[in-house]
């Protein structure tokens, strides 16, 4: 007969097993949470991590490629002459800046360089290949390399150009960071250049300067300049040696051994000179090695804010409070990030009418997508002129995790293809030398991302996007413009210790778009900080004129907008600096138009 337990019998013996199967899940979890973590290294296929990071591009990916156009341009730029001695300014490379300094309707081209290792001579240094470059545009797809008769051959070891129109005369003057003295060149309106540093009051000031800014923070018509600090540099000697990943770094080369350096803020006086107010108005970021900083209107109160990008040390938002001071609001903003931070990106990238933020990484740290959550504070009517918060989303879009293995260094939102969302570019490039060649740095590809919606986030599209984009270089700084006037966006890449790179866009201009060239009267006369809303069919873009200049460089202050299949924008609206507002209707397509403050349309 079989044995039959009595109920209590069985209700011990079944009672029994639950126990024992919840002591064994409960031990099975401990140990999990328990055990000691296998850190991240570069490279490695992480089962559940990197293994599953690439997507399968959907159908409908743009056919658009980029070439390389750079020898069919006519530039020869090469970045750097000679051996790197392991010295930090060395390797943090240089960037470029798109500008119609002529005012011919062509955009040319300054590319900053440094003249070889910092163990060069003077003497070395004025015969060095290597010294900092003008493209004139001839307006037939090439350029000329104008340098010398121009005036702006610096040679040293320049870092970030930038255009600015500082005394409202029409004509683009050139400002130059650099390790060193910086430099300011005044536009004479003939083609050449004269070299006004000290009379400016721009000079004098010798360190490690990086990002370079313009943007009329007080909004008196007139450009203000902010120039970002890096550190406090003096060679150290390979003395000492870290490891980084399983790779050796001398301390030379490594910025947490050095202390941060000040960052400068010059007024413009509006009479040819310029105080540094840095102090005083409360951004000097003396806690912060900063490469990159732009100016935004972040909170739309009118008045253009600032945010820095550091190095080792904490990211920092200030607010303006529009009495050229300045509130330090990085924690309350959620952006107080401490990685290793080069280059930033600002625009609308999900189309909810407001700033959005992107941030290039050191290794193994992942990129940033600060989404800005203005509008759905504003949504919940909680929102006011001081309430600015972001939210990392970078991992929800596809753009957080993909980044483990690349250094990122420039980078833009740009509108690629014309369909009316910003797409985005990384440039990428190692700071660890070559085991067997260590004068040389590891290269690494760049990274083409398509925007398909806030559904879907971002695809990388760089292997179907030309032959140019899977190549490898130790690259840095990148400049965006439509260079040949074809109605879409090039790209030219500044590479560490190599050649220079013109990526033209190849079919984005399938799509219909819109350039706006905008001129101040009373306004600074680039109309840097004016803002722009366009509306064409069931799509709204937004716009800030001059938010980005990325990693030692400045893209082309002609805005441009991709209108996809719409045949004209039904309405453009500017608000310009000054507080002017002008709305423009049914605008036609395929055209660029110059828009006078307080005018009618050119």
């Amino acid at each position: 007969m079989p044995v039959r337990f009595s109920r209590r019998r069985r209700y011990i013996f079944t009672t029994s097993i639950g126990i024992s199967i919840v002591i064994v899940v409960i031990s099975i979890t401990i140990w999990f949470i328990s055990r000691p973590d296998s850190p991240y290294r570069p490279g490695e296929k992480i089962e559940g991590l990197t293994t599953e990071l690439t997507r399968t591009l959907p159908d409908d990916y743009p056919r658009i490629i980029f070439v390389d156009a750079t020898q069919e341009a006519g530039i020869s730029f090469r970045h750097f002459s000679g051996k790197r001695s392991t010295q930090l300014p060395e390797d943090m490379g240089s960037g470029a800046a798109w500008g119609d300094y002529d005012n011919d309707g062509w955009l040319d081209l300054f590319i900053a360089n440094e003249a070889g290792p910092l163990s060069l001579t003077d003497e070395e240094i004025n015969k060095a290949q290597a010294h900092s470059v003008l493209y004139h545009n001839n307006g037939d797809g090439t350029f000329e390399e104008v340098s010398v008769q121009a005036g702006v051959d610096f040679r040293g070891w320049a870092m970030a150009p930038a255009w600015g129109d500082y005394d409202n005369d029409g004509w683009l003057d050139l400002f130059i960071s650099s390790y060193g003295e910086n430099v300011f060149y005044f536009n004479n309106g003939d083609g050449t250049f004269t070299n006004r540093t000290n009379a400016t009051g721009l000079g004098g000031q010798r360190g490690f300067w990086t990002g370079a800014s313009w943007g009329d923070f007080n909004r008196d018509g007139f450009l203000d300049l902010y120039v970002c600090g890096y550190v406090q540099y003096s060679y150290l000697g390979n003395q000492k040696v870290t490891l980084q990943y399983e790779a050796e770094v001398p301390a030379s080369i490594n910025p947490s051994a050095f202390k941060p350096e000040r960052n400068l803020l010059y007024r413009n006086n509006g009479d040819g000179t310029f105080s540094e107010i840095s102090d005083s108005a409360g951004v000097d970021d003396v806690k912060g090695r900063s490469l990159s900083a732009i100016w935004c209107d972040f909170d739309d109160d009118g008045w253009p804010d600032l945010y820095v990008a550091n190095d080792v040390s904490d990211n920092v938002l200030f607010r303006n409070l529009g009495n050229e001071t300045f509130e330090e609001i990085s924690h309350a903003a959620w952006v107080a990030d401490y990685r290793g931070a080069m280059g930033i990106a600002v625009g609308d990238w999900d189309g909810d009418e407001d700033m959005d933020m992107f941030i290039t990484h050191w290794i193994a740290q992942e990129n940033a997508l600060y989404s800005n959550l203005r509008s759905q504070l504003s949504s919940l009517e909680i929102s006011s002129s001081n309430t600015t918060r972001f939210m990392d989303e970078a991992d929800r879009y596809g753009l957080g995790q993909i980044a483990l293995d690349y250094i990122g260094w420039g980078t833009s939102f740009f509108d690629y293809d014309n369909d009316g969302r910003l797409d985005l570019f990384v440039v990428n490039g190692s700071t660890f030398q070559q085991k067997q060649k260590p004068w040389l740095l590891i290269p690494m590809p760049d990274q083409l991302f398509w925007n398909r919606g806030t559904k879907d986030g971002f695809y990388d599209v760089s292997s179907a996007s030309g032959e140019v984009l899977k190549s490898e270089y130790v690259g840095r700084g990148a400049a965006f413009g439509d260079y040949d006037n074809d109605g879409d966006i090039d790209i030219f890449v500044v590479n560490n210790d190599g050649p220079g790179l013109l990526l033209r866009n190849e079919g984005g201009n399938q799509n219909r778009w819109l350039q706006v060239n905008l001129k101040g009267t009373q306004s600074n006369q680039q109309a840097i900080g004016a803002k722009l809303r366009l509306v064409s069919g069931n799509s709204v873009q937004v716009r800030q004129i001059g938010t980005q200049s990325s990693y030692l460089s400045q893209n082309s202050l002609i805005e441009h907008f991709g209108l996809g299949a719409d045949s004209k924008v039904d309405t453009l609206e500017i608000i310009w600096p000054s507080g002017i507002r002008q709305v423009l209707f049914d605008i036609p397509g395929n055209q660029k138009i110059y828009i006078v403050e307080g005018e009618s349309v050119l």
